[in-house]
């Protein structure tokens, strides 16, 4: 394309991003750095100002599957389907990424049997994640410009995000966290409050209080890896049964035995993605989605009711 006298002056990843809509900005810059463009024929970098009357051309990628995995029919909890994105209710349990230990039998796997064109996208269209033992709502675009518009939502802070978790402690109202994460230097497993560390906010109230333990909704402001967990651990109330934030299982003096054995067989964090609300990629309008924890939270969640309030 001839770059005209209204481009003139503007740098050469502003206009391609105007131009090609569909791919996100940082997806253009890294094609101009991998010299799939080009400018009167000559390699260019993304802060290029271009001048009247030159010739820009994109040569882009082979659209080869960026997704290289093998297709397994797992099952999938749909919440919602249309042309433009998935909604999913993903299990405990349930890896979301193949990583080191989990090369198959993942939610892309999953999502890659469901629907094979998924291969060319990004991460098999997943526009973000939740931990492999947190259940609930997740996002999945099926289109490139649905994927590359809802990402950019999720940058802006513009997908609504909220969680239930059952607590350790009775805090005595709601807040918000605003401490900044990192990795842990020592512990690569682990991520940590610290001096450096990514902007985070998560925002909590109290849903319902028992005698030990609380239920709270959760919003997050940003999205970090273990956001809550590490949060409410900082604040002195991790979340039940997380096995990197909340130490060894303390039972409560003079605990009723059946919520002191409910206790013992939880085995994962009780976190879950209840609520999720976002603008539709394609139409526009506001869509929000919302569904009750797992069994296994379920039951808990009852066990605690029964005993006494704090």
């Amino acid at each position: 394309m001839i770059v005209t006298p209204a481009w003139a002056g503007q740098r050469l990843d502003q206009i391609l991003a105007q131009q090609f809509s569909a791919h996100s900005r940082s997806r253009l810059t890294r094609w101009i750095r991998d010299g799939h463009v080009r400018v009167d024929g000559a390699p260019a970098r993304p802060s290029d100002r271009l001048r009247e009357g030159q010739l820009i051309a994109l040569c882009m990628p082979d659209p080869a599957p960026v997704v290289p995995l093998r297709p397994e029919p797992l099952a999938l909890t749909v919440v919602h389907e249309d042309e433009a994105l998935l909604i999913l209710d993903k299990p405990p349990g349930l890896v979301v990424h193949p990583g080191a230990g989990n090369p198959s039998g993942t939610l892309q796997n999953a999502l890659l049997h469901h629907l094979p064109a998924l291969a060319h996208l990004p991460r098999a269209g997943l526009v973000h994640r939740l931990d492999k033992d947190t259940s609930g709502l997740m996002v999945v675009a099926k289109t490139l410009s649905s994927h590359t518009r809802l990402v950019s939502a999720l940058q802006a802070r513009e997908i609504r995000r909220e969680y239930d978790a059952v607590v350790i402690g009775t805090p005595v109202a709601g807040g918000a966290v605003d401490a900044p994460l990192g990795r842990h230097p020592r512990d690569r497993l682990r991520i940590t409050v610290r001096e450096g560390g990514r902007a985070s906010v998560t925002h909590y109230r109290i849903a319902e209080r028992y005698a030990h333990h609380t239920r709270l909704a959760l919003r997050l402001e940003t999205g970090r890896t273990h956001q809550i967990r590490v949060h409410m651990a900082h604040l002195g109330y991790p979340v039940l049964g997380d096995p990197l934030y909340a130490g060894r299982l303390r039972l409560p003096a003079g605990i009723d035995p059946e919520l002191a054995e409910t206790l013992r067989r939880f085995r994962r964090q009780a976190l879950h993605a209840a609520r999720l609300g976002l603008v539709h990629p394609s139409e526009g309008r506001e869509m929000h989605w919302e569904v009750p924890p797992p069994a296994d939270m379920q039951a808990l969640i009852e066990t605690l009711r029964r005993g006494p309030v704090s």
